[in-house]
């Protein structure tokens, strides 16, 4: 059952995280709602990746909740946590370089029953891969990799997609592309988008809300249309 989309559908409240000594996540919080663009800036090495990696269970949290559809997560497993709903696309893609673009698609259905096919819609959203179903995944090309990371974790069709970075080292045509299928994605209303982004143009236009990091705590937030008004990018610069 969909909830309202008033209500966030993911919610990390008072998260807590250290590696070693060091305290990499100060009391963060932050919602995503169906049909919404959350976008979360901030220098390098403030904690983003961290946090996403929270989300998805890859590092344990200290403390704080992360609570998916009103219900606890933050204690099961990332495996878990796929099959509740939340898709990931890392930093650097993580595609499998040895595996066709067909497999790497199939492995987005690892936890589906056997046989269930990779859904037409994802060829919709990047032609380019129907092309190239037989073509090894560490065969194409950068974009084309990041275009593949992304459909891989649609194909089980997640309620939560969290990206990160998903610019990061792509040429200017396939970043409008992945821009198109964020927005396209949003607009549908069935699925939250979670973006980490240090390209500030790319993330304004997408960010329906931001979240803006320094030194592991949330420093600013707000509504994307109010990014500019909010001096946002001076926040952000490096």
């Amino acid at each position: 059952m969909n909830m309202p989309a008033s209500t966030p559908l993911l919610q990390v409240k008072n998260v807590n995280q250290f590696y070693g000594g060091s305290h990499i996540l100060r009391d963060v919080s932050l919602s995503a709602e169906l049909g919404k663009v959350t976008v979360i800036l901030g220098r390098n090495g403030v904690g983003k990746t961290t946090l996403l990696k929270s989300m998805m269970g890859l590092v344990p949290i200290k403390s704080g909740s992360i609570e998916l559809d009103g219900k606890a997560i933050h204690q099961i497993t990332p495996y878990e946590r796929a099959r509740a709903g939340i898709g990931f696309v890392p930093q650097g893609r993580e595609i499998f370089s040895r595996l066709t673009v067909q497999e790497n698609l199939h492995m987005g259905l690892a936890y589906k029953k056997a046989g269930t096919p990779v859904p037409e819609e994802l060829f919709e959203l990047f032609p380019v891969l129907k092309q190239m179903l037989g073509r090894r995944g560490g065969d194409l090309s950068g974009g084309q990799q990041q275009q593949l990371a992304i459909a891989r974790a649609l194909a089980a069709k997640p309620r939560v997609l969290i990206l990160d970075e998903p610019t990061e080292g792509i040429q200017p045509s396939i970043i409008k592309d992945i821009g198109r299928v964020i927005r396209m994605l949003a607009d549908r209303g069935d699925m939250a988008i979670v973006l980490v982004e240090q390209y500030y143009d790319f993330a304004q236009e997408l960010a329906d809300d931001y979240v803006v990091m320094e030194r592991g705590a949330v420093l600013a937030r707000g509504k994307g249309a109010n990014m500019e008004i909010d001096g946002v990018r001076q926040l952000v610069a490096i």
